[in-house]
């Protein structure tokens, strides 16, 4: 019986019926043959058991294999592996305190530059709080209030059932303003005992420095792993810093939600480019695992518009795995964790909609099913063929619709005027609304200017990033040219095979920097997104000899080894780089840092005075929406609107409200401020008598044409109007204007009327 039983199970176990080590269940013995639809469901099952199988063996022996190559080198060149384990200890220990040092000399630099900027020491803490603009003024004001609150529990609640900010309307401004950042700082500092030590203000700018020291050291690791040194993390920092201005926005707005976000935005880059390296071993490749993880739902957490920017590094992982150039295993864990941060973004975020009908959500959902359609189809058949070629077109396809269909199907509160700007931004509509060409006026919404591109000629960035990103576009053309013929990629790349295009980390960044370069070109605030990784890119290809041996190989050099002048260029290059970027920007940053610069605003601390001293307490003010934000956060007073721009109906306040500048009747204004429940009118010099670069971008022009008071044809204007502008008619203290409002206190600067509940017509 065993002689007959061995020929039978050897048989069957290549018909795919195996159990373990190529052993047959006895139940498949006896029925025989399984039906081709069992027997198709069975395969698949024992393909990914033995996928997982494999994956397991490929960690074990990488693990095995990685010490033992490393031993026969070392031997090779007379070393012993204590000896090279003392060296790599030593690098990557210095490697790190770089690394950490780098990050909190640059918190220590803003906070000496802060400090500077503004003699926040010196200042009282109406003075400090002036120097919150915008939307930063309401940020730190809800953060004041968390502080105030008798229990965390109790500010919690009044923050997503607040009706003491906007007259007339109830919020939830933890999910409507992303008040996440200001939640945690104040559980920080109430749990830490920080109320003896710290005033508020300190503790939470110190908070936000922090974070930018990550951001600093995130890049430093990322291009330390990309190029193996880290003398491109010293100076990937040192092109940050230099051309701070373009880096980030930390100088204009400390409390904005991409400087709380995109710090976990880099952890993620960082720990993304260690796990997609070839040859990882299983602790390094689980440790970034989870990082990414972390960090991907963190950065989802802080900033309501994190999910599009992970939508492009999704794109770029797309293309990435569609030219075979990654482990599809590692790109698709990659899917899987943008679907666990969505669906938990989802459910903390009361139910954010917006999460549902992201292009990520549909780009990702497209991603999987057409990977479960390429594994339901045998390989070799004319439909797994095909699919392969028309692979990008079905993804593209599918995820179009699936968007389309979600946004039909799931009530949504998403900004419909993104898309109406996006319209008109690509000229494919024109609009005479006043919001829409507001934010087309907007610097960080207009194309870069030159200046943006000689700063970054000037610090010899731009310069370098171009040489670096030709190098690997065309290496990376030549791989997708050999996968396309049928060539494998190398299991390990050697220095001297010179293919720098077959590094997965590297081709992720080369796609990742041109997506976010060619919405840099389009808006100018995309340029804080994109210059990090300019930087980044740069500085690792410059110290890269992988990327001198690509060029030398090309180059086909005899004359010198091409190794030895890869080695010796990859460190006099960067050298010489960061000598002259010490001789002629070192003293420029020095001096910064020693001179006291004076920021005071004498007229806004009055106005606020006298607001808390003589306004009532259950007063409504109306005014510009960035004053009103900073009426908010340094009186408490409660406003008709707020300098935010992701709610339709704000916009619609704040469009209504910035009438006070406009052609109009003071019987208008007059029932439009009272239907917010107004009481006081505050007109601002600055905005009634603006005198803009741009005529057509200033506020009472856009006005003008979005009430139809003034037609432009062939370069003239003409008005069509009766009225005055209502900012200077109100001045003059005539008839109706005094029927309707009282002035009850100016300045210089701002002016405050009074909006009266009884009218009298007596002249």
């Amino acid at each position: 019986m065993r002689e007959r039983s061995r020929p039978r199970g050897r048989r069957e176990a290549g018909d795919g019926g195996r159990t373990e080590c190529g052993a047959v269940s006895p139940r498949r013995q006896r029925r025989g043959t399984p039906v081709a639809g069992g027997g198709r469901r069975l395969a698949m099952e024992e393909g990914a058991a033995d996928l997982r199988q494999r994956k397991k063996q490929d960690c074990k022996e990488s693990d095995k294999m990685a010490p033992e190559e490393r031993n026969k080198e070392n031997s090779k060149l007379g070393r012993s592996p204590k000896y090279m384990l003392i060296q790599r200890f030593a690098k990557l220990f210095f490697g790190c305190l770089a690394a950490v040092t780098s990050g909190m000399l640059y918190a220590v630099y803003l906070s000496t530059y802060h400090e500077r900027k503004f003699w926040f020491s010196s200042r009282q803490e109406l003075e400090r709080e002036i120097t919150f603009q915008g939307d930063s003024a309401i940020y730190y004001s809800f953060y004041k209030e968390l502080l105030k609150a008798p229990s965390f529990e109790r500010g919690v609640y009044e923050l997503t059932h607040n009706n003491k900010t906007v007259s007339l309307k109830t919020i939830n401004a933890v999910q409507q303003m992303t008040l996440y950042p200001e939640l945690i700082a104040s559980v920080l500092y109430q749990a830490s005992g920080s109320e003896e030590v710290i005033e508020p203000v300190y503790f939470y700018i110190g908070i936000v420095f922090g974070l930018q020291g990550i951001y600093v050291t995130a890049l430093f690791v990322t291009s330390w792993v990309m190029s193996g040194t880290w003398l491109a993390g010293m100076l990937t920092v040192a092109w940050f810093i230099i051309n701070r201005t373009d880096t980030t926005r930390i100088d204009y707005s400390i409390p904005s939600r991409e400087n709380w976000a995109l710090p976990y935005f880099a952890c993620q880059v960082a720990a993304l480019t260690g796990y997609l390296k070839k040859n990882l071993n299983c602790s390094a490749e689980k440790f970034c695992y989870l990082l990414v993880n972390a960090s991907t739902y963190t950065f989802m957490m802080m900033w309501e518009y994190s999910h599009y920017l992970l939508f492009v590094q999704a794109v770029s992982l797309f293309l990435l795995d569609s030219f075979a150039l990654a482990q599809t295993e590692k790109v698709h864990e990659v899917y899987k964790i943008y679907l666990f941060s969505l669906f938990l973004g989802y459910l903390l975020q009361f139910e954010n909609s917006a999460l549902l009908v992201s292009p990520l959500l549909s780009l990702v959902a497209a991603l999987m099913f057409s990977k479960c359609l390429q594994m339901n189809l045998k390989k070799g058949t004319f439909m797994a063929r095909l699919l392969k070629i028309m692979y990008i077109y079905l993804v593209l396809t599918i995820t179009v619709t699936l968007n389309f269909l979600l946004k039909m199907f799931v009530p949504h509160k998403e900004n419909e005027h993104l898309l109406k700007f996006i319209e008109v931004k690509l000229g494919l509509n024109t609009t005479k609304n006043f919001t829409m060409n507001w934010l087309l006026c907007q610097e960080s919404l207009q194309a870069p200017s030159q200046d943006f591109f000689l700063r970054l000629t000037q610090s010899s960035l731009l310069p370098f990033y171009i040489l670096v990103l030709i190098i690997c576009l065309f290496s990376v053309t030549q791989v997708i040219f050999r996968r396309i013929c049928g060539e494998p990629l190398k299991e390990a790349i050697k220095l001297e095979d010179g293919r720098i295009g077959e590094r997965p980390e590297i081709v992720y960044h080369v796609i990742h920097t041109i997506l976010l370069g060619c919405l840099a070109m389009c808006l100018e605030g995309m340029k804080y997104l994109w210059t990090p990784y300019v930087c980044m890119l740069a500085a690792f290809g410059v110290c890269s000899p992988e990327l001198w041996m690509t060029l030398f190989k090309w180059l086909r050099l005899k004359a010198v080894h091409p190794i030895l002048l890869a080695l010796i260029l990859s460190m006099a290059v960067p050298t010489i780089i960061g000598f002259s970027l010490w001789k002629e920007f070192f003293p420029r940053i020095m001096t910064e840092l020693s001179e006291l610069q004076e920021f005071y605003d004498p007229d806004t601390v009055e106005l606020m005075t006298w607001i808390k001293r003589q306004a009532p307490v259950a007063a409504v003010f109306a005014g510009s929406p960035q004053l009103m934000g900073v009426i908010k956060l340094c009186t408490g007073w409660m406003v008709s609107s707020l300098p935010l721009y992701n709610d339709d109906d704000l916009l619609k306040r704040n469009e209504n409200i910035y009438q006070i500048y406009s052609k109009r009747s003071a019987e208008d204004i007059y029932k439009i401020l009272t239907s917010y429940k107004a009481n006081f009118l505050i007109i601002e010099d600055s905005i009634c008598n603006e005198v803009g670069p741009v005529r057509g971008c200033r506020v009472k022009d856009l006005l003008d044409i979005a009430n139809g008071h003034v037609v432009c044809e062939e370069g003239d204007s003409y008005s069509y109007t009766k009225y005055g502008r209502f900012c200077h008619e109100i001045k003059m203290n005539y008839s109706p204007y005094v029927n309707y409002f009282t002035r009850v206190y100016w300045n210089r600067s701002y002016f405050v009327y009074r909006i009266n509940t009884v009218i009298s017509f007596q002249s």
